[in-house]
C-alpha cells in the first residue's frame, strides 16, 4: 500500500539511525549458539547457522566471536544453555505482537516481559492467541537501485519467490518459503545483485493501520522489549501512514 510503512520497514529505518544497539552482538551470539547446538557447527550442513553467521558478518561481528559462539553451541567451549521461548500478546490499539526470546532463566524472562508489557499498555496472551495471524517466511531486502522490479521477479521466480513487496521507497522485500532462502540468495549472488538483511521473518496476514498517537505507543513498547537482552525479535502487524510517520519524526 503506497504511502504506508509496515513494521519491518520502520524497524530497518530505525536501526539505521538508532544508536541503542548495544545488545545486538548479544542477540547474534545467542542465535549462533542455538543454531550450532541444534544443527551442528558446520554451516554448510546447517542452514540456520549459515544464515546466523551471514547476519553476524553483515553487522561487523568479528570472526573470533562467531567461532566462539559456534563452539559454545557444539559443546567445545563452556557456555550458557539457552532455551527458545515465544510469547504472544497485544500492544496498544489491539496490535498483535510475537516476542521471540532466548534465555538461560525462564522465570526471569517471563517476569521481565510481563513487566515491560504492563508498563507500556500491553498484555501477554495465551499461546496461539495471535500466532495464527503470522506466517514464517524467508525475507531478503534488495535496494531498488540494484535492479528493476520486473527483472527481479523474473530472476527469482524459479528460485522460490512468493511475493515482492515494493511499498518501501528504497527497498524491495523479497519473500519466499523458508526452505528457499538459500536458493534466492544464490540467484541474487550469481548475477551480482547485492542484498541486505536476509533472515527468517514472521509476516502477518493483514496489517492494522495506526495513527501517530497509537503508533508511538506501540513503538515505545517494542523498543522496550527489544532492549531486553533475552528478546531476540519482536514481530507486529502494525502499519503506519506516511502522515503519521511524519508526525512521529517531528
Amino acid at each position: 500500500m503506497s504511502g504506508h510503512s509496515k513494521w519491518a520497514t520502520i524497524k530497518r529505518k530505525k536501526a539505521a539511525t538508532d544508536q541503542k544497539r548495544g545488545n545486538l552482538f548479544t542477540k547474534l551470539v545467542k542465535e549462533i549458539t542455538i543454531a550450532a547446538r541444534m544443527g551442528g557447527g558446520d554451516p554448510s550442513g546447517n542452514p540456520r547457522l549459515r544464515l546466523a553467521i551471514d547476519t553476524a558478518r553483515m553487522n561487523s561481528m568479528p570472526m573470533d566471536n562467531i567461532q566462539r559462539a559456534i563452539k559454545k553451541g557444539t559443546g567445545e567451549l563452556e557456555g550458557a544453555s539457552y532455551d527458545e521461548i515465544t510469547y504472544e500478546g497485544y500492544g496498544p490499539a489491539g496490535i498483535a505482537l510475537i516476542i521471540e526470546t532466548a534465555t538461560d532463566n525462564r522465570n526471569r524472562t517471563v517476569a521481565e516481559i510481563r513487566h515491560i508489557m504492563s508498563r507500556n499498555n500491553g498484555s501477554l496472551g495465551e499461546s496461539g492467541s495471535v500466532g495464527w495471524m503470522f506466517h514464517r517466511k524467508g525475507s531478503i531486502e534488495v535496494l531498488k537501485t540494484a535492479a528493476e522490479e520486473d527483472r527481479l521477479m523474473e530472476l527469482l521466480l524459479d528460485a522460490g519467490l512468493e511475493d515482492l513487496d515494493s511499498d518501501d521507497e528504497a527497498y524491495y522485500t523479497v519473500l519466499c518459503d523458508v526452505r528457499d532462502i538459500e536458493a534466492v540468495k544464490k540467484a541474487l549472488e550469481d548475477v551480482g545483485i547485492a542484498y541486505e538483511n536476509a533472515k527468517i521473518d514472521l509476516v502477518p496476514e493483514n496489517y492494522i493501520e495506526l495513527e501517530a498517537d497509537d503508533a508511538g505507543k506501540v513503538i515505545r513498547l517494542i523498543d522496550a522489549l527489544e532492549g531486553n537482552d533475552d528478546v531476540q525479535a519482536v514481530y507486529s502487524n502494525m502499519e503506519i501512514s506516511e502522515k503519521a510517520m511524519n508526525t512521529l519524526n517531528g
